[in-house]
């Protein structure tokens, strides 16, 4: 059987973060699929098209790597893509203490996905997308923090 895994998120921008933790993730898996959520109560910065564009040129050399746009709850995208797995990224303790809730609740949800918690490298740990695109609005150096195929 293979070993599918969702990363889901809103990746508004992907951060040097997010690419740490995909990269360093995606040989434990067959297929890891980055899921870039339409989430209805978050106006993103940047559209879904150019959000799935980015990630795709940044990993367009690694076939185990699918990018795709999706609504509603995790879980039941899982279903439709077959994913046994769901990946989340922790940078403190804080994060974990948010992410273990979810990850409660998709396990009654969904006894049969397993989700996955990885950290962030060190000098990684500071940088999320809130913070980026608050650099972003105050026109301040972000190429600290994305890759360097997110333009605009």
């Amino acid at each position: 059987m293979e070993r599918i895994c969702l990363f889901p998120g809103t990746f508004d921008p992907i951060t040097m973060g997010h690419v740490d933790v995909i990269e360093r993730a995606v040989s434990l898996f067959d297929k890891l699929v980055i899921g870039v959520g339409i989430n209805s109560s978050k106006l993103p910065m940047f559209s879904l098209e150019q959000r799935t564009g980015w990630i795709r040129e940044i990993f367009s050399n690694d076939p185990r790597i699918v990018v795709t746009g999706y609504e509603g709850l995790t879980v039941d995208y899982c279903h439709q893509i077959n994913a046994q797995y769901i990946l989340r990224g922790i940078r403190y303790i804080a994060d974990f203490e948010y992410e273990k809730a979810i990850a409660d609740m998709n396990r009654m949800l969904a006894p049969g996905i397993e989700t996955i918690f990885l950290t962030c490298s060190p000098q990684y740990s500071t940088i999320s997308s809130t913070l980026v695109r608050d650099v972003i609005r105050n026109k301040g150096n972000y190429g600290l923090f994305i890759p360097e195929q997110v333009r605009f």
